[in-house]
């Protein structure tokens, strides 16, 4: 598409928006992720010698298009939803402006970056309300689908309010929490379970411990035995839960550990665990004190995909779109505005760009020229802080686990119907 555009010499000003149609069946709200990251491509987007190369020898580009790559590099604006913000059907997460070839060019990874951290924080921010306030740690990275994406997600966890993740590389690299419990191996390779206990809180005192290798309710008293050779040197944090009747075990566990003085050893739980086992976890009174949730968050497997779409709205200053059934196009860029009362969103409105309409805009300049703005160096705390914050500006329904009734609004404004309606006539004509 670029070596065509650029044949042609269509490289006016285009604007392409980035946005969804409908939410998954199990989602009230989208938490807007990956920005970051899809910034950080557009600033660094080159096309080495070996790269031309390669593309030279498959037959396929002209020596001017490939001159072109070469000097590449990303010149346009973007505005975009800030990282952490509730986002609903047919609100651009982004719009980039910017000449048709650049803006068609970077269309995949800007779409990948966007759409992965979107959907897995989106997922990771209903297991942390499902929560309760608890933590919440990603143990998801081996079943993951590929290192980029485990690696991805752990900056859309941190942003959606997890608490920590085991996934070390990542984790140093954005500065976020790394922990992790022992494994069943570990009391495996042991010929005794209280020995393998007693080892490796030699090594690490205060670390969560395994119980459920063999019997459970027999490890824990283990625990117990290890705590009353120990003494005041004991210092456990935590026993860990990963199968079986997690409700019930924890409650015995509790009744044991409790029994014993060692009210101050949490119980932590996890295997096959989503927000919807944890929300039943907590309803049945289980006292669990914080979760590993691993492959359900890491692969958001109810709801996987959304519906991403990456269209252009505007060529040459006049606004574009596509007349395809159930494929509907808002032309021009865009605004949205965010209607609150007491601090509660009621209503957003999606407008044309240069509208003021009551309520606060959402969408904000985050690189200008191809260099990024204030706004566009957002700290991963910033938006976990904002996150916190937007998602409970939401209305209560929104942030429940069911689908919420009704859904929330999101109405079109006047002036954009009005420019839907002549951009749709012109295209009419223009088709026949």
């Amino acid at each position: 598409m670029a070596q065509a555009y650029h044949r042609e010499s269509l490289h006016r000003p285009a604007v392409f928006s980035l946005y969804f149609r409908a939410l998954p069946p199990a989602r009230n709200y989208v938490l807007a992720c990956g920005l970051g990251d899809a910034l950080s491509y557009l600033e660094t987007l080159r096309f080495g010698g070996a790269d031309l190369d390669a593309l030279a020898g498959t037959g396929g580009f002209d020596d001017g298009f490939l001159r072109w790559l070469e000097g590449f590099r990303f010149a346009g604006d973007v505005r975009a939803m800030p990282e952490g913000t509730p986002v609903f059907p047919d609100e651009p997460l982004l719009e980039i402006e910017a000449s048709l070839p650049e803006a068609q060019l970077v269309e995949t990874l800007v779409m990948n970056h966007v759409h992965l951290q979107s959907v897995l924080g989106s997922k990771a921010a209903r297991v942390v309300h499902a929560a309760g306030g608890r933590p919440v740690v990603d143990f998801g990275m081996r079943r993951m689908h590929g290192i980029d994406a485990a690696w991805r997600s752990v900056r859309a966890f941190w942003i959606a309010g997890v608490a920590a993740t085991s996934n070390v590389a990542a984790g140093l690299h954005y500065g976020v929490p790394i922990t992790g419990t022992m494994a069943h191996s570990y009391v495996q390779a042991h010929d005794d379970e209280l020995e393998a206990f007693r080892e490796l809180t030699a090594l690490y005192p205060e670390t969560a411990l395994l119980v459920d290798t063999y019997d459970t309710l027999a490890g824990v008293r283990r625990v117990v035995e290890l705590a009353r050779q120990l003494g005041p040197a004991f210092r456990v944090r935590a026993i860990r839960l990963d199968s079986g009747d997690l409700a019930e075990l924890a409650k015995r566990s509790r009744e044991i550990l409790d029994a014993a003085g060692l009210e101050r050893v949490e119980i932590f739980a996890s295997g096959g665990l989503d927000e919807l086992e944890i929300a039943a976890l907590l309803a049945d009174g289980a006292p669990v004190d914080g979760f590993g949730v691993g492959t359900r968050m890491g692969t958001s497997s109810d709801a996987p995909t959304l519906d991403l779409a990456y269209k252009l709205v505007a060529y040459a200053g006049r606004g574009r779109l596509k007349l395809s059934p159930g494929k509907r196009i808002l032309p021009g860029p865009k605004q949205v505005f965010r209607r609150e009362v007491g601090g509660v969103a009621e209503q957003d409105v999606v407008a044309c760009a240069g509208e003021r309409l009551p309520g606060r805009p959402l969408l904000v300049r985050v690189m200008q020229g191809g260099v990024r703005t204030d706004s566009g160096q957002a700290s991963l705390e910033e938006a976990r802080a904002r996150a916190r914050d937007e998602i409970g500006r939401l209305p209560d329904r929104l942030r429940r686990l069911e689908r919420a009734e009704p859904a929330y609004p999101v109405a079109i404004s006047g002036a954009l119907r009005s420019l839907a309606d002549e951009t749709a006539d012109r295209a009419l004509e223009a088709a026949e």
